[in-house]
């Protein structure tokens, strides 16, 4: 029953770095719409 319980928490804490380490290195594609906005005159000085 100990094997099997110490196999499971190596199991669980590989997931958990190898998890960790996958994110750290992905390298995450910024969003690429493209959004114009109108600002009216009124809010620039003058």
């Amino acid at each position: 029953m100990r094997f099997i319980a110490r196999f499971l928490m190596l199991v669980v804490v590989a997931a958990i770095v190898g998890g960790g380490a996958f994110l750290a290195t992905w390298d995450i594609p910024p969003p690429t719409t493209h959004v114009e906005k109108t600002i009216p005159n009124d809010r620039f000085p003058r």
